[in-house]
């Protein structure tokens, strides 16, 4: 039964849908238009998790050549008007709690990858972190409420922003940007980097190219939110 300071709380501060903000009936609830438009991605290749093209047997072809240093890619639902929306108003609106949501969601997509693996935040650089006050993928990750190393990883190297650059010049962008934790064991270790998007994935090829560089046994990704084609 729900207390005094309970309903007050609520007549004050009521739940709000994630993805617009118009009031609903419970945390975490959205409303039924944004729910409606949410793509949730299904399982598909084994690895990078994309849709299975006719004749791919579990792998598509691309992975069956070679999936770099990441071993199996995740996401829970596909990029678009509502995803985005709460990854901005995570990120610069500050909307903190929605990290707890976004987590939450994240839930599905885990099962299948290593349950002994520790979480690894894709790292901030130090200046986007003071200026932004926070890392929202350490957010992310600490509500998935399993181990993580929050500064296993660091950015050592200031990258400009990678929007409007096409999977080439973000690969050379992010080239060298990470390090490990001076001191930091990993060998024989697995681990899963958390993001909050994927857009093509070289962020993470580079993280994953570090830990793996110094003997990790896998390394997987798992993000709220996945650009598609």
């Amino acid at each position: 039964m729900q207390t005094v300071g309970g309903w007050l709380l609520d007549f004050a501060l009521p739940p709000r849908c994630p993805g617009c903000g118009e009031i609903t009936t419970a945390v975490d609830l959205f409303c039924g238009e944004c729910w409606g438009s949410l793509e949730f991605l299904n399982a598909g290749c084994d690895c990078c998790g994309l849709a299975l093209k006719p004749g791919d047997d579990g792998t598509c072809l691309t992975c069956e050549q070679g999936n770099g240093p990441l071993g199996r890619v995740r996401a829970a639902v596909a990029y678009g008007e509502v995803s985005r929306s709460i990854a901005m108003r995570l990120k610069y609106g500050r909307k903190i709690a929605l990290a707890k949501t976004m987590a939450g969601m994240m839930k599905r997509p885990m099962h299948g990858l290593d349950p002994e693996a520790t979480l690894v935040p894709i790292p901030l650089h130090r200046w986007r972190l003071w200026g932004r006050g926070f890392n929202q993928s350490v957010l992310i990750a600490r509500a998935m409420k399993r181990p993580m190393d929050g500064d296993l990883l660091r950015r050592i190297r200031a990258t400009p922003r990678l929007k409007g650059l096409n999977p080439t010049q973000r690969r050379r962008t992010v080239e060298r940007a990470f390090a490990l934790r001076p001191g930091a064991k990993v060998e024989g270790r697995p681990f899963i980097l958390v993001d909050d998007v994927i857009t093509t994935g070289a962020t993470a090829e580079a993280c994953a190219k570090v830990l793996r560089g110094a003997g990790a046994s896998s390394v997987d990704l798992i993000a709220f939110a996945r650009v598609l084609g």
